[in-house]
């Protein structure tokens, strides 16, 4: 068994551990800073807007020797706005004019046809109003708010509102730690940046429903116990589903990387850049969030539930006892599930968090007794 794999096997059972949610003061500050960060980048230099969601127009050229930095400044001493240029596999350009009157595109096309030197019948115009912009804007917008409120539905329902409360929080970092780092790096902001912003969401609120999941089967019957706190048995649950994260997540930003940093760097396919850093940023935010923010949090809000609290004082109370005889309450690396002998009111065999294991059954007392063979005559 890999080095990997024995790590993941020790953290479900119990035998190791890290105390992710007795560390969350650390965690959510690491958290506010990082979306302070990114909502003063948002804030300063904006997001840069693709000309789908202000309008504009697309010029493509056919093959020309004119560099893209020449063609650049030609762009925008024809349209008075700025300009994005990137070189076609084919030879040619592509010229990207956000925030133009649609009917100059003509007076545009004719003087980048002369300054390109080439035909001005061979460029081919696309145009967007920013009416349409407008529009593919607010479904963005709507998109999104759906979303997010059928997710809250569906936790609030599958599990309960805290972890839907919980759930939307780490989606809502998510989103603004993307948008932020879209705004500091100038990327452009496109329908394919929408689409891997909803994407990542979605990688995002699997990895959280995995740890929920396992906490909410391992809190069945909680306050019949007073070995564990919901808390303790919410880093339990962390460090069960801990390797899974980490091996979804790095195999998921691979490739995605590779979309990125090769496609968009070394290839100079440009436009993969507008899916690829959302789904990047995201999916690492994602994969923070569900483990650093999302389960603490859960943890938070349920421990000022009366139960919550009357259980920690119940087990707290319990260890300070066996502290004072000498005893150790250490938790037995085992998975059993609450059997009745684990109940409060019995001391001698403390509840344990996790799968029912088999029991081995008694053999049968004086079976075979004074007889060899073991069988009745």
């Amino acid at each position: 068994m890999s080095k990997l794999g024995t790590l993941g096997a020790r953290l479900h059972r119990g035998e190791i551990g890290y105390d992710f949610v007795g560390k969350r003061k650390l965690w959510y500050g690491i958290s506010i800073l990082i979306t302070i960060t990114a909502i003063v980048g948002l804030a300063v230099r904006g997001l840069n807007m693709g000309i789908e969601f202000q309008g504009g127009a697309v010029f493509t050229t056919e093959k020309t020797s004119i560099s893209v930095s020449q063609a650049e400044t030609y762009a925008e001493e024809a349209s008075g706005h700025d300009a994005i240029v990137q070189k076609l596999g084919n030879g040619g350009l592509r010229i990207q004019i956000a925030g133009i009157d649609t009917g100059k595109s003509d007076q545009i096309k004719q003087e980048l046809a002369k300054d390109l030197k080439v035909d001005a019948e061979k460029i081919n115009a696309d145009l967007v109003g920013p009416s349409w912009g407008d529009q593919v804007a607010n479904k963005a917008w709507q998109g999104l708010a759906i979303f997010l409120v059928l997710v809250v539905i569906y936790l609030a329902i599958a599990f309960e509102w805290r972890m839907a409360v919980a759930a939307l929080v780490a989606l809502i970092h998510d989103i603004t730690i993307t948008v932020g780092v879209y705004a500091l790096v100038g990327f452009e902001v496109t329908p394919g940046t929408v689409i891997g912003l909803l994407t990542i969401l979605g990688y995002s609120l699997y990895d959280t429903v995995v740890v929920f999941d396992s906490l909410k089967e391992q809190t069945k019957d909680i306050t019949k116990q007073t070995r564990w706190t919901y808390s303790e048995i919410a880093d339990r649950s962390i460090n069960g589903t801990l390797v899974r994260s980490i091996n979804t997540t790095v195999v998921a930003l691979l490739p995605v990387g590779g979309l990125l940093f090769i496609g968009g760097g070394v290839l100079g396919a440009g436009m993969l850049n507008d899916i690829s850093l959302s789904l990047f940023v995201g999916l690492a935010a994602g994969a923070y969030s569900s483990i650093f923010i999302a389960t603490p949090l859960v943890a938070d809000l349920k421990e000022r539930e009366p139960q919550m609290k009357a259980l920690r004082k119940r087990v707290l109370a319990k260890r300070a006892a066996a502290a004072a005889k000498g005893e150790s309450l250490e938790a037995p690396v085992v998975d059993e599930r609450y059997d009745d002998e684990d109940r409060e009111d019995d001391d001698a065999t403390p509840a344990v968090v996790g799968p029912r294991a088999q029991r081995a059954q008694p053999s049968s007392r004086g079976r075979g007794r004074g007889r060899p063979s073991g069988k009745r005559r």
